[in-house]
């Protein structure tokens, strides 16, 4: 009995064996079936024309060839020069566009009689750069005959980073020349008279800027100026920024395009002052 039922015990445990493995052995058979399974070509598509349809795939799909489906764009990387294209770095660079005048424009610094028609007049709108380092974008009224030449002055002016404060029509000043230049805004075209006299200015034909008025003022011959908040920039040659000097890279752009500078007179200084005479 003994002997039969000890057969009997090894004939059960070979199957089972056979069956499920025992450690180490179970474990090589699973990962043997695994390769297999990878391994096995994938069903040929049928050929065209045929009506036989593809055979089914034996066995579940292997993990290394399904598609990962947690993969997500940031997870991907990209070869240069695939990716975006980086914003440029820096300030921008100078523009200038230049309009007509409407009669809005310049509802307090033009009426009827002024020597120049709003026709003769445009806007130029541009960028400048500012005491605080960065680019602005302002506006300048002038005659059409100069638009373009000044445009081309302040490109200078904007490339070699010199600061302007502030850049407007007057008309925001409703008309009023001292206003503005209390402002210390950079404008150009006013229909009104040359400081001290009876006749037109050059800013009344759209023909003169004033730039950093309050850097650069108007000191009459004893010395004065007419705004407290230019005191401290009324000597010359003086070294602090907006301020123009006699020769420098300013005065020189305004040359190139045959305009003189306040500044030489003698007696009285427009230091501020540009125009297509010199006066």
């Amino acid at each position: 009995m003994t002997t039969l039922w000890n057969r009997r015990s090894a004939v059960v445990m070979a199957a089972l064996v056979g069956v499920t493995g025992c450690a180490g052995v179970g474990d090589a058979g699973a990962s043997a079936t695994a390769r297999t399974r990878v391994s096995v070509p994938a069903p040929a598509s049928p050929a065209p024309g045929s009506s036989t349809p593809a055979a089914p795939s034996a066995g579940p799909a292997s993990s290394a060839s399904a598609t990962p489906s947690s993969v997500t764009p940031s997870s991907v990387p990209v070869s240069p020069g695939n990716g975006p294209t980086p914003s440029p770095s820096g300030p921008p660079p100078f523009s200038a566009k230049i309009d007509k005048v409407s009669r809005d424009d310049v509802r307090h610094s033009w009426r009827p009689g002024c020597p120049v028609p709003l026709s003769g007049l445009r806007k130029i709108t541009m960028t400048y750069w500012g005491f605080d380092d960065q680019a602005h974008t302002g506006t300048l009224v002038v005659n059409k005959k100069v638009a373009e030449d000044v445009a081309s002055v302040f490109g200078k002016l904007y490339d070699m980073r010199y600061p302007i404060h502030r850049m407007e029509p007057v008309d925001v000043y409703k008309g009023s020349d001292y206003d503005s230049i209390d402002a210390d805004n950079t404008s150009a075209f006013n229909c009104r008279n040359a400081t001290g006299s009876g006749s037109w200015s050059n800013h009344a034909y759209g023909l003169a800027v004033d730039l950093n008025p309050r850097e650069n003022p108007y000191v009459y011959a004893n010395g004065s100026n007419a705004h407290r908040n230019a005191d401290a920039f009324v000597d010359r040659p003086l070294k602090k920024p907006g301020v123009i000097n006699s020769g420098d890279r300013v005065v020189r752009a305004f040359e190139q395009i045959g305009w003189g500078w306040g500044g030489s007179w003698s007696g009285a200084k427009d230091y501020q002052h540009f125009s297509v005479n010199g006066r």
